[in-house]
């Protein structure tokens, strides 16, 4: 006769679950799917755009550099909000937040030289970034962005592109639906 393994002495004490499927069905993906909002996390994303934009203007100020690994913490930032928000289990959400890491990114540095040029003039960000014509652009690309910038958003992105995290349970709800939608075609 089989011993029950909980009376064993050697044997370690389980800390996950019993390994039994949880009760789900078909209807559970279906409400995953449907929870999903496009509008939430690209909302959420451009507001993590500018909340990061403000501190990293604010901790450039105080200490009086630069530091461009800033990005990748906008990459995480991103990544959250729009995984938060959004509540996407599909291919379009990791996207949206790769493509707002780069977007936020490159206006991040435009916003933190502004402010570095604002600095120097005695003037406000506003003033400046109003003050922008066709001509500072070419300076900017040329002699503010550098690869080191490029790198730390390709960066972003890729951090920033991680999907949601689902349970097993939600990711065999998630299953399920996909293969009875998929019987339907």
């Amino acid at each position: 006769m089989k011993q029950p393994t909980s009376n064993l002495p050697l044997r370690l004490r389980k800390k996950h679950g019993s390994g039994e499927r949880r009760d789900v069905s078909s209807a559970d993906g279906e409400r995953l799917v449907h929870a999903q909002s496009f509008g939430y996390g690209l909302f959420a994303g451009l507001i993590a755009i500018v909340v990061f934009s403000v501190l990293w203007v604010a901790l450039s100020s105080l200490t009086n550099r630069v530091f461009p690994w800033m990005t990748v913490l906008l990459g995480a930032m991103l990544g959250f909000a729009v995984r938060q928000a959004g509540r996407g289990v599909d291919w379009r959400f990791p996207v949206l937040a790769a493509a707002l890491a780069v977007l936020g990114a490159l206006l991040a540095n435009i916003i933190v030289a502004a402010s570095y040029t604002a600095e120097t003039f005695d003037t406000g960000t506003l003033q400046i970034l109003r003050a922008v014509t066709s001509m500072t652009w070419p300076v900017f690309f040329d002699e503010v962005l550098t690869a080191a910038d490029v790198f730390y958003a390709l960066l972003a992105a890729g951090l920033a592109a991680f999907n949601r995290q689902l349970t097993r349970s939600q990711y065999y709800a998630l299953r399920l639906w996909r293969a009875k939608s998929d019987g339907h075609h």
